[in-house]
């Protein structure tokens, strides 16, 4: 086996140097301003129920990354849900999830989503995450990601993970024997975003086969609309991002990879992006941020009604949102799946792979089987997730030990009170609780999280670090 974590900056830089020409120009495709800008005739015939001049900042500057789940804020922009509360949001189309967090950070943005532990690991100063304090009301969507694998792993014998039917070790024997195969420079992942749930999902996968992730492969950094032209040219062999960066590569649309497995998969219920505010904000505007968290939760609850998926995936072909459009076929070909919740996982056998799966995308209302827990919906936060979180940045030593205040600073970044009050003011009920148990059949890998015991459950793990790792690219 290589000793693959003590890999520098400068190393990976020079093993990139080969795609250096395919990032620039694709760089340069998404990097031009294609923000939605200015007030559609939807949004004017919205009656207002709160008044600009009675906010104390109604002009905003909201981020926004071109994959799927930009969909409220798409919503929310072009029906009137910034009006309605008063608010004149200029939204702000983001390079990449690094931006989208770093835009709140220095000051560029007034809020914007972010990976699920961002929040949390920029109050903890993790490894690979800019320091502040943020903080989070509410959930964007859950699920609503992937990860996608090259044609190389196909061929070895890796199918999506469906087709395994739970049996991880035969899963595990087949990763194992393909790593063990490939030299230094095809053991690279890339996901969106260093110190986030990407990351930690694509480690626990390879954890939960018997893959070291620390000693047998490289994390890299790419923004989500590059994933399938880094793969293209052979940047990585694998990685994970929001759709429909996966849809796209599949086999019938630019046919270089095949799904494996949903993040849903991996672990069913978890939390994608969060609506990000600095603390400050929260302090300075509590009036406007009210407002600003109304309007989301009406978008994300008029992107979860099933009577408005097919207007949501046409429009988030639209070059101010995710821009993905095939040459040929119906303009949603890439954005509905995820959305409609007809998942197609692809390969190279022609075999139809098409799964209705409804849960895909989780903006608003949770199917029954995915949490039996009264007045849950996906727009509330639980901080025992973000517990969970804080036990993965501690197990990659992104942290060098699981935080000793974790229940506070849980408290702090993820503000269940507010959503709770915010809420109620639409009529809608939450959870009374903060923390819950996610049960074993909830993971990929059988083993339920307990956030009460949070040290027990992270020293139960075989495979961890036990110092910081070196993060490539943020």
């Amino acid at each position: 086996m290589s000793d693959m974590h003590q890999w520098t900056r400068r190393d990976f830089l020079a093993g990139m140097g080969a795609t250096a020409a395919g990032l620039s120009l694709s760089s340069c495709a998404i990097n031009a301003d294609r923000s939605a800008t200015g007030l559609t005739p939807e949004a004017l015939s919205m009656t207002q129920v709160v008044r600009p001049e009675t906010l104390e900042k109604p002009d905003l500057t909201v981020g926004y990354v071109p994959v799927n789940d930009c969909a409220p804020f798409a919503i929310a922009w072009r029906k009137g849900f910034f009006h309605k509360y008063g608010l004149n949001v200029q939204l702000s189309r983001e390079a990449s999830w690094g931006t989208s967090r770093d835009g709140l950070i220095f000051g560029r943005l007034d809020a914007s989503p972010v990976v699920s532990g961002s929040v949390t690991n920029a109050r903890l100063g993790a490894e690979g995450a800019r320091s502040a304090p943020l903080c989070a009301a509410m959930t964007i969507h859950r699920h609503g990601n992937a990860m996608t694998m090259n044609q190389a792993m196909w061929d070895f014998g890796i199918r999506p993970w469906h087709e395994y039917n739970g049996n991880l070790e035969a899963f595990g024997q087949q990763f194992r024997s393909f790593f063990q195969q490939q030299p230094t420079e095809k053991k690279v992942w890339a996901v969106v975003l260093s110190s986030a749930i990407y990351e930690y999902f694509i480690r626990y996968l390879s954890a939960a086969a018997g893959v070291d992730p620390i000693r047998e492969f490289r994390v890299i950094i790419v923004p989500p609309p590059q994933m399938v032209t880094n793969m293209r040219i052979g940047a990585m062999q694998a990685y994970m991002v929001a759709e429909p960066w996966n849809t796209r590569a599949i086999t019938g649309n630019l046919g270089i990879g095949f799904t494996f497995a949903q993040g849903r998969e991996i672990w069913q219920g978890h939390p994608d992006r969060l609506l990000a505010v600095k603390e400050s904000f929260i302090q300075d505007y509590p009036k406007t941020y009210r407002s600003l968290v109304k309007a989301m939760i009406e978008a994300c609850r008029y992107c979860g009604d099933p009577a408005h998926r097919d207007e949501i995936a046409l429009l988030l072909t639209e070059r101010s949102f995710t821009g993905a459009k095939p040459k040929k076929g119906p303009a949603d070909k890439f954005t509905r799946p995820a959305i409609v919740g007809n998942y197609n996982y692809g390969g190279f056998d022609k075999k139809p792979r098409l799964v209705n799966s409804p849960d895909t995308t989780v903006f608003f209302d949770i199917p029954a089987d995915m949490s039996p827990t009264a007045h849950d919906h996906s727009t509330f936060l639980w901080q025992s997730q973000s517990i969970w979180l804080m036990t993965q940045a501690a197990r990659w030593g992104q942290i060098p030990e699981f935080p000793a205040n974790a229940d506070a600073v849980a408290k702090q970044a993820w503000r269940t009170d507010l959503y709770r009050d915010i809420a109620a003011e639409l009529g809608i009920e939450s959870p009374k609780e903060d923390y819950k148990i996610e049960p074993p059949e909830a993971f990929i890998d059988r083993r339920g999280f307990d956030p009460s015991q949070p040290v027990q459950y992270l020293q139960s793990f075989e495979i961890r670090a036990n110092r910081p790792l070196q993060i490539y690219m943020s």
